[in-house]
């Protein structure tokens, strides 16, 4: 592993330690490419306005025209935690502005896949809706969205997925990344895009008199909802993006959450008192993933829409136990296709441009995350597939894919479907994953096609596992009170949390639970502890060690410990 530290621009840190940033931040803020204290106030205010995505006028006024006709509102959702909390910012949000008759569908991974069908179309309109609205999704549905129309729906798509050639002819579709808009922060989640509808029509029914500045619903109790889905769909953390998440987290701080996300937090042990964006992202994420992965995501979004205190932690444990055969299943799996990725090259070989591998016992509900192991260890563009359990689609395939920096792999799979014409049946991503399904019969086009794209597109420079670092730590910074200052900070993609790297001696190391490396070291001649998730071979006296902080409590004493995330050898 190359480990490459972060230019610091020192005029940027100067400034920003200037308007009195503590210096470690100012740091690394500088290195993330922050210039000046503006960049960093996380004011409402300072959101972009919702007028700057196109089709949100045109949606606050065909839901405030619905709404003032009492028509019924359907949401399609994803199954995903971005799918779930938009779902639930939509209903909850469309409940407050005054909608009577709002709900919502969310389609099963293994019976339905993704996206709004024909079939889902239909029983929207069995369930007598008049207006379907689709988040997280929708984008795609072409023939979904003239079904819903054919039957005489009203559509609305709010999506943030990358469109392909044809866009669906939904009377409005709100997304900004469809040609011809120029709303700036192209990777907000499904989430933000509903939020951002609500934002619309909150103005559009002020300018109807339906309420007035003093008396209109605070949208903003749906942020901690926003954040959460944000951070768990892994989308860049730009500057409103960053808003959105620190505004969130603000509320769920100061106790002002849904009761189904405090449940979530008491379910994995977290404070919401002290809660951060990896709490989001490694507590609360997989576990409303896990009921869309194993179960019904129905499970995640009641538990985000009730408001009893005793149904959300009844749903919250439901969630954690699903969470845990995820776990086992996961584990079990991931072994399995670790095992056959690394057969596809000789030891002391270089893996192929891309790896491509199926069991038929595999399921298909953790295929993203067991492509995502394999794409961490092995550094190459990973699809990872299951047998569908679909009534009548048994011959298909479905591959969720993860990719390294360098390679979209939404475009990739657009060229695969190109070059070999009628492999792929269905597909859709971004740049970091994507997903698609194909015939059984196909698996070794697709694996051959895919190589030969990725081999065109990757250069050594790409191949090379690369990690970025804030490099040394200051050792007067090696501080508990400083880990919970950096804590307390919004990171995330496109926002790394920080990262140090240097030379560090190695007193003494042993194996704890058989996989993971415990270590005692000195940084800068001063004892240290820090352990290695996920390794097990021993480490020289000195290394060069790359790290996050974090402090973990012994004995009633708090004290610093480094979580190691990689290492120059």
């Amino acid at each position: 592993m190359n480990l490459l530290t972060r230019d610091v621009p020192p005029r940027s840190a100067w400034a920003l330690e200037q308007a009195g940033i503590h210096p470690l931040l100012a740091r690394l803020y500088a290195a993330r490419g922050v210039q000046s204290k503006d960049e960093l106030d996380d004011a409402l205010n300072l959101l972009l306005p919702p007028a700057g995505m196109l089709g949100t006028h045109e949606a606050a006024k065909l839901l405030a025209d619905a709404m003032a006709q009492n028509k019924r509102l359907c949401i399609v959702a994803d199954y995903d935690c971005d799918g779930a909390t938009a779902c639930a910012v939509g209903v909850r949000g469309l409940r407050m502005l005054g909608a009577q008759n709002v709900s919502y569908l969310v389609p099963d991974r293994v019976v339905d896949g993704y996206g709004l069908t024909p079939p889902i179309a239909q029983r929207v309109h069995a369930q007598g809706a008049d207006v379907l609205i689709t988040v997280d999704n929708g984008i795609a549905s072409v023939a979904g969205v003239q079904a819903a129309q054919a039957l005489g729906l009203q559509v609305l798509v709010t999506d943030h997925h990358l469109p392909g050639s044809e866009l669906p002819t939904a009377e409005v579709i709100v997304n900004p990344n469809q040609p011809g808009c120029s709303f700036t922060s192209k990777s907000i989640a499904g989430v933000g895009v509903m939020f951002y509808v609500l934002l619309a029509l909150r103005a559009e029914l002020r300018q109807r008199g339906v309420f007035d500045a003093s008396n209109q619903p605070r949208l903003d109790a749906l942020l901690p909802l926003v954040a959460l889905g944000t951070v768990a769909d892994v989308v860049k953390l730009d500057a409103n993006n960053r808003r959105l998440v620190a505004q969130g987290l603000r509320r769920v701080r100061a106790g002002a959450l849904p009761p189904g996300m405090a449940a979530l937090m008491r379910a994995a042990s977290r404070e919401t008192a002290k809660a951060t964006t990896f709490d989001f992202g490694f507590a609360l994420g997989p576990r409303i993933n896990a009921a869309g992965r194993l179960a019904d995501m129905t499970l995640g979004i009641e538990c985000l829409l009730t408001d009893d205190t005793g149904r959300a932690d009844e749903l919250a444990k439901q969630l954690d136990a699903i969470n845990r055969e995820r776990r086992v299943i996961e584990g079990d799996m991931r072994e399995m296709a670790m095992e056959m990725a690394e057969s596809l090259f000789d030891e002391g070989d270089e893996p192929p441009p891309a790896i491509c591998v199926f069991d038929p016992d595999f399921h298909e509900g953790v295929v993203g995350i067991v492509a995502s192991r394999i794409k961490d260890k092995l550094h190459r563009p990973t699809f990872v597939f299951a047998a569908s359990s679909a009534p009548g689609k048994e011959h298909e395939l479905k591959g969720s894919g993860r990719s390294i920096a360098g390679f979209h792999l939404r475009d990739a799979l657009d060229l695969v479907a190109k070059r070999a014409p009628g492999v792929l049946l269905r597909f859709g991503g971004h740049a970091m994953a994507a997903g698609c399904t194909i015939a059984e019969e196909h698996l070794d086009v697709f694996e051959e096609t895919l190589n030969q794209v990725a081999l065109e597109w990757l250069d050594a420079t790409t191949l090379q596992r690369r990690l970025e670092t804030d490099g040394p730590l200051p050792a007067e910074y090696r501080r508990v009170d400083l880990v919970e200052m950096l804590h307390h900070e919004v990171w995330g993609q496109g926002f790394a949390p920080p990262v140090f790297c240097e030379e560090i001696e190695i007193v003494s190391q042993r194996l704890v639970g058989e996989k993971h490396l415990s270590l005692k070291m000195k940084h800068q001649g001063q004892p240290v502890d820090g352990i290695w998730f996920g390794r097990t071979e021993p480490l020289p006296a000195r290394v060069k060690l790359a790290y996050r902080l974090d402090a973990d409590e012994w004995q009633g004493q708090k004290r610093v410990r480094f979580l190691v995330e990689g290492a120059e050898l």
